[in-house]
């Protein structure tokens, strides 16, 4: 056997995908290169690997069997690396971690700079919606998660790093009048929800039950971004993070409109399993945090703090 750790790295991924086209976008490399590597070390085996039936790419069971080796070999060269940079006194590891979609706009921000700090770090960062986030969690997968609004069942320690503020927001044609939106004006305005499971939707749930909302007209969509471009292209209106919609706001995108009982305030945490046994750099990171954060607060929002 004469296989090479790119080679390795490469097959995971085609089994991940079964795509050659799909592994090489996510690896960055072109469909050729990726293709030559699959040969190379296709060739040291005498049974087939993949097979193709139509225009599909599949994993043959053979292909399957030396997945599963391919993953503990990765994993012992990926314990390698960091014992090296442990005995050198380094911190190195992994961090795993979640975070809700719109916490995309803060988590970064977070821990850009502890990891420019400690090179020997990686992180891999899942950005799903609060129940998968939540899942993950309470499967002990991954150490830290992101959320504005606290799981119910599960025990757990935090950090709160800054408030989460949703206004009700519509887009650059909506005409504002003076004094607030009436509860008859709201009902009959089209709203753009979150898709079941969104911290973002259960916010706006909850504010229509509190107020007795009779919407007449709803849409459904599957991330925040998506609905934040319908509101621009004058879809409906939504109740949205502020965090997420600066630039729009900026360009005159998006309005805010004034809203009794909005905006709504809960806080970003970072959360993690009571008595969890932190790796060395997970450790390491949370000490960050709490130094950290109230800087990285008032450098990177300020404006999102003092925003009325």
């Amino acid at each position: 056997m004469n296989y090479t750790l790119n080679q390795l790295k490469i097959f995971k991924k085609i089994v991940k995908h079964q795509s050659i086209t799909k592994a090489a976008k996510e690896l960055h490399l072109s469909q050729p290169a990726v293709s030559i590597q699959l040969k190379n070390f296709q060739d040291q085996f005498n049974i087939p690997l993949t097979e193709v039936i139509g225009r599909q790419l599949y994993i043959t069971d053979f292909g399957l069997e030396i997945a599963e080796s391919v993953d503990k070999i990765l994993s012992e060269a990926y314990e390698m690396k960091h014992k090296a940079l442990a005995y050198k006194g380094e911190i190195s590891g992994r961090i795993r971690l979640s975070c809700v979609s719109t916490g995309k706009y803060v988590m970064p921000f977070f821990i850009a700079e502890f990891l420019q700090k400690n090179p020997g770090v990686n992180l891999k960062m899942d950005v799903t919606n609060k129940e998968m986030v939540v899942n993950s969690l309470n499967k002990n997968d991954i150490d830290f998660a992101m959320v504005s609004v606290l799981p119910e069942n599960l025990i757990i320690d935090r950090i709160e790093l800054l408030q989460n503020k949703l206004y009700l927001v519509g887009g650059k044609n909506f005409e504002a009048k003076e004094g607030y939106l009436n509860n008859k004006e709201l009902e009959n305005m089209p709203l753009i929800f979150r898709e079941k499971g969104s911290a973002t939707r259960k916010a706006m749930e909850e504010f229509i039950e509190k107020n007795n909302l009779d919407i007449l007209k709803k849409l459904e969509l599957t991330s925040n971004e998506a609905v934040k471009q319908a509101v621009i292209a004058g879809l409906g209106y939504s109740i949205m993070p502020l965090i997420g919609i600066k630039n729009e706001l900026i360009n005159g995108d998006i309005k805010i409109i004034p809203t009794k009982q909005l905006p709504i305030i809960t806080e970003w945490n970072l959360i993690w399993l009571k008595n969890k046994n932190f790796s060395p750099a997970a450790k390491a990171y949370l000490e960050y945090v709490n130094q950290e954060k109230d800087r990285i607060t008032k450098d990177r929002f300020e404006w999102f703090e003092n925003f009325q």
